[in-house]
């Protein structure tokens, strides 16, 4: 937990999906894996605005990341950053991360396996995500870490003076 106590549905949520979501991405790492594409530490995956993407998660997959990510080491923003992004461009967060941020690479030989990629295994959180009858949620990452800190389960460090 990072420096709050989480409501109890969601530490239930996260208690729940912990499990069936690591075997989902022990396969999605496996088959990016596979194709091998090549990650320089570029921090572009990161630097959301900078580089014009939005990091989409489920509900089930933001209660697992706030649950077991360790603390933030950036400040919540707006939608620019990713909080758990070190200032050497390194996730803090990488065995937790969601599904979107296992499958961007900056690696062009990746590009026309991506799409595949995430269409295939957000299919299979989709129906494990039915199946289980979790809410979806499907929204951008810093609308649920807004929603954490409302709820007192997500405590980012404060802006720098």
């Amino acid at each position: 937990m990072n420096g709050g106590t989480a409501g109890e549905s969601e530490l239930d949520l996260a208690g729940q999906a912990r499990g069936p979501l690591a075997i989902l991405y022990r396969e999605l790492d496996a088959a990016v894996s596979e194709l091998g594409p090549v990650c320089r530490l570029s921090g572009r995956c990161c630097r959301f605005e900078e580089y014009g993407h939005t990091l989409f998660l489920s509900a089930p997959e933001a209660a697992v990341l706030l649950a077991d990510a360790p603390p933030p080491v950036r400040p919540l923003d707006e939608g620019r950053t990713c909080p758990w992004q070190d200032a050497q461009g390194r996730c803090t967060a990488r065995e937790a991360r969601p599904l979107g941020c296992r499958v961007y690479y900056c690696d062009p030989r990746f590009d026309e396996h991506a799409p595949r990629l995430t269409e295939l295994f957000l299919g299979r959180l989709k129906a494990l995500v039915d199946e289980r009858g979790w809410a979806w949620d499907y929204a951008p990452l810093h609308r649920h870490l807004r929603e954490g800190v409302a709820r007192g389960e997500f405590t980012p460090p404060p802006p720098a003076p």
